[in-house]
């Protein structure tokens, strides 16, 4: 396996193996319980991942072979 794709278990880990960590309801960050607010700044940070994935892989570099 590629280190790139050893980026994927980032969201994995901050997201479920913090979750008892940040198991809060304050402090509010934006007018949500903190545990909340952990949840949905993984689902953005998972996109930015992926998207830092799909462009460092060699893979998607290549011309459509169809």
């Amino acid at each position: 396996m590629k280190f790139i794709h050893l980026l994927s278990l980032i969201p994995f880990i901050g997201m479920l193996g913090m979750l008892p960590f940040v198991n809060k309801i304050e402090p509010y960050v934006l007018g949500m319980p903190f545990i909340l607010f952990w949840i949905v700044m993984w689902v953005v940070l998972t996109s930015v991942i992926m998207a830092i994935i799909f462009k460092l892989d060699p893979n998607n570099k290549e011309g459509d072979t169809s």
